[in-house]
């Protein structure tokens, strides 16, 4: 286990194959300061290089999961440090790389949101590959209200999951909505109550963890692929990848396992 608790965010191995990331500064709503994105970038590239983790779930500590950049500290939560601004974008795409790693990573990245998810927090929950949000989950996109325009990749998340039209709503209008609310619109894949959300997550994140070892990062690098390629594109790495995995052993005991009406015995090879 990684115990990082004087540091704000805590990394800890749960299982075999899967890690849980806590955003670690409850008093301030997990709001993001540089100290905090630096924490989490060397976290999470930590999970990204570590091959006996094939699952991470990140949640919030206390009643937030992120609720974006700290705005007590200047605007945007002062993130990106003083001018000039060309210096300011460089520190903030640094920062903004904890989006890329979350949703590139060869690991699946589970988002357990316990609470308040808005602004850079909201963008996090968008870049992982699956999201669960308590019951007392409460959603909101926030730029415009605090005069921005959107970082971490959001605006380009949102509309792949939701659509062009609610992604546009929901940025532009501002409007907060419900974990049921966004579960009707695909937003997240279920909800929980808030005493069983991380038990729920975490049976889901040990079924991903025991699945095919070798198939699952190619699925979602298909899947990644998919929003910046052609279909002819696709079609081309869909068949390389596959045929791939059809030669590994991996592949011959899949088969051989469903013939004999059993569970695979996964090797990784």
């Amino acid at each position: 286990m990684i115990d990082m608790t004087e540091q704000q965010t805590i990394l800890e191995v749960v299982a075999d194959g899967v890690a849980q990331l806590t955003l670690n500064r409850p008093d301030a709503m997990n709001t993001m300061t540089p100290a905090f994105l630096d924490d989490v970038l060397a976290q999470l590239e930590r999970v990204t290089d570590d091959p006996t983790i094939r699952v991470m779930i990140l949640t919030g500590a206390g009643r937030a999961f992120c609720a974006g950049g700290d705005l007590k500290r200047g605007p945007g939560g002062a993130v990106a440090g003083d001018p000039p601004l060309a210096s300011q974008t460089g520190r903030l795409r640094n920062f903004m790389r904890s989006s890329q790693l979350l949703r590139d990573m060869p690991k699946i990245t589970i988002s357990a949101i316990n609470g308040a998810c808005a602004g850079a927090g909201f963008s996090w929950a968008c870049a992982t590959d699956l999201r669960f949000a308590s019951s007392k989950a409460r959603f909101a996109t926030a730029f415009r209200n605090a005069g921005l325009s959107g970082d971490f990749g959001g605006t380009w998340l949102l509309p792949r999951i939701v659509g062009g039209g609610r992604a546009r709503d929901l940025y532009l209008r501002s409007k907060p909505i419900t974990a049921q609310e966004a579960l009707d619109m695909g937003l997240v894949s279920g909800i929980e109550e808030p005493d069983v959300l991380l038990d729920a997550v975490l049976e889901i994140a040990r079924d991903l963890a025991a699945a095919a070892p070798l198939a699952l990062p190619l699925i979602k690098q298909n899947l990644n692929d998919a929003d910046e390629i052609s279909f002819a594109e696709a079609l081309d790495r869909e068949a390389r990848r596959h045929s791939s995995m059809v030669a590994t052993a991996d592949g011959t005991e899949a088969a051989r396992a469903f013939t004999e009406k059993r569970q695979p015995k996964w090797t990784g090879k």
